[in-house]
């Protein structure tokens, strides 16, 4: 796959919209986690994720910790079809 995201088995998707406007629009505490994720979240796949998670927990801080456990998870497949089932981060697969 060419471009800055290496190699990955993660699907890519073109953008009809402005990301940055997107991402400015964000609440502030999921800008800050966004700005230290792993994946490289779009900014409408993030919000989507996280008011689902609000809906959910009722609470900001669970639904930051829910798009962690959904981002280990992602994290933990996308590394088993690249560097296979002894990989580290392959263990946390079934955790969420």
């Amino acid at each position: 796959m060419a471009g800055n995201l290496g190699r990955t088995s993660l699907k890519c998707k073109r953008r009809s919209s402005d990301p940055m406007r997107d991402y400015d629009r964000l609440p502030r505490e999921l800008r800050i986690w966004l700005s230290g994720a792993v994946l490289p979240w779009r900014p409408r796949s993030v919000r989507r994720a996280f008011d689902a998670a609000l809906s959910r927990t009722g609470g900001v801080g669970p639904a930051l910790a829910e798009l962690d456990r959904i981002e280990r998870r992602i994290v933990s497949k996308d590394a088993r079809k690249i560097w296979g089932q002894d990989h580290p981060n392959v263990s946390n697969v079934n955790r969420v």
